[in-house]
């Protein structure tokens, strides 16, 4: 059974950083694009970041020069580093992949930055 796990979210400061992970498991040939997406109280998901198999990033206008998204082919894993980050930055970040051409979701984790 293939899924992807996130972990690493919680509560932080304005101003603070943290990293997000995720990574897939259970037997498939390829991983393609990975990316965040996050989704705030009342508001419709957004994209965060997207990183291709071939490292080709695209970031929010947002995020964009706060966020950095990567990922470890070998340990099949995605990262997002999120430094500066702002009280709207609050949101259940979800990690998406497509696995063999399918499209998998994240169950979640709670990024709250407030003082």
């Amino acid at each position: 059974q293939v899924q992807v796990v996130e972990s690493g979210g919680g509560l932080v400061q304005p101003g603070g950083s943290l990293r997000l992970s995720c990574s897939a498991s259970g037997v498939f040939f390829s991983i393609g694009t990975m990316g965040w997406y996050r989704q705030a109280p009342g508001k419709q998901r957004e994209l965060v970041a997207v990183i291709s198999a071939a490292g080709t990033t695209n970031y929010a206008e947002s995020v964009k020069d706060r966020f950095t998204i990567s990922r470890d082919s070998a340990k099949k894993t995605v990262y997002l580093q999120m430094n500066s980050l702002k009280p709207e930055d609050t949101a259940v970040y979800l990690c998406n992949a497509i696995i063999d051409r399918r499209t998998y979701w994240g169950q979640g984790t709670q990024v709250t930055v407030s003082s």
